[in-house]
């Protein structure tokens, strides 16, 4: 068991038009249904299957998973559902495709709040399966396809089987309890029905200030790229941390264009392992001191900033004898700095 499975007849939109086609056709009372990954472009890929006549799109975020699933799949495939729902609902309204399809979403969807918001972003319909599982005694071990589940669940051995302590009532209960919380949502924003509430989004608020770990630090530089204030920190860094200050160059660029920031305006100070890229297409105003090393691409299209790497303040080797950023290192630079305290892999 693979999840998701292959389909070795779907390589085109074509493809899959010709299996709905198909199965419309062995089944003319089946509701054909397609999943999609929630990422970048879903929308234009639900338009094609809202044309290829299927009934129901599903949008499934990457918070779920059952155990069959890869553990690439599991922690790198697809992009949280609110995204995905969102854009497809938008598209297929902008191509005039809504009415085709039932939307459809999952993903980790375990209480009515997460129900009511996706009924908002323009779901009609949702998937809970993760939840109703663990409220059936799973614990998550992700060993589904090997038939050695220890809970007795997702196995054919009659020996584990016996293990299952699960009731149907436990999970009517738990549906009892989700419909109720989402009928208190829905009471207290004023809708009756759910056909009322799909694709309201003006009933959602966007956080001022997001805590996720991602966003944290992101308006550091602010003051230097609107009041012209000169800015200074500190940062750890490390290898999975690619194309270190790009975007920052990036919003310079679209604030002060290419002449950018007075020389020094951004001090940014990191110590760790760089991931590749690091400074690329640094914007004039940046000065960014790494201490430790860094991987490849050092400075790729150095365009104004100035750099210097040297060695961590514990290392007990000889700076000069010593690799200290890796190959092809300033790249397509054309203006700016760099001042390096070692040696480069291979460097342009």
């Amino acid at each position: 068991m693979f999840a998701p499975p292959p389909h070795h007849d779907i390589y085109s939109i074509e493809d899959l038009a010709q299996l709905i086609f198909d199965l419309k056709n062995a089944n003319r009372k089946a509701r054909i249904n397609v999943k999609l990954v929630s990422k970048a472009g879903v929308g234009i890929i639900a338009s094609g299957v809202a044309k290829a006549h299927a009934d129901a799109i599903l949008i499934s975020g990457h918070d779920g998973g059952t155990g069959a699933s890869p553990l690439t799949s599991i922690r790198h495939a697809g992009l949280p559902w609110e995204l995905g729902l969102a854009e497809t609902h938008q598209t297929l309204v902008k191509n005039k495709l809504r009415d085709r399809v039932t939307l459809q979403t999952d993903g980790q969807m375990r209480t009515g709040r997460d129900l009511a918001i996706a009924t908002l972003l323009g779901a009609e319909e949702w998937g809970v399966a993760t939840a109703a599982l663990v409220v059936e005694g799973c614990i998550m071990m992700r060993k589904c396809h090997m038939n050695t589940c220890p809970v007795g669940i997702a196995t054919q051995d009659p020996e584990l089987r016996k293990r299952f302590t699960g009731k149907p009532e436990h999970v009517i209960n738990f549906f009892r309890f989700l419909a109720e919380d989402l009928r208190e949502i829905m009471a207290s924003l004023g809708f009756r029905t759910l056909n009322e509430m799909v694709g309201k989004v003006e009933m959602l608020k966007a956080k001022n200030k997001p805590s996720y770990w991602k966003y944290r630090g992101l308006a550091t530089a602010q003051a230097a790229i609107n009041q012209g204030n000169r800015v200074e920190a500190s940062f750890d860094i490390r290898n999975t941390d690619r194309a270190t200050g790009t975007m920052l160059s990036n919003e310079i660029s679209k604030r002060h264009g290419g002449k950018g920031l007075p020389e020094d305006s951004i001090q940014f100070h990191f110590r760790g392992s760089a991931g590749q890229s690091f400074a690329a297409f640094g914007a004039p105003g940046l000065t960014f001191r790494l201490e430790g090393e860094a991987n490849d691409y050092f400075g790729k299209g150095l365009s104004g900033a100035q750099l210097i790497a040297v060695p961590d303040r514990d290392a007990k080797f000889t700076a000069s004898d010593n690799i200290i950023i890796g190959n092809v290192a300033f790249y397509g630079a054309t203006s700016g700095e760099a001042y390096i305290n070692g040696m480069a892999g291979a460097s342009i």
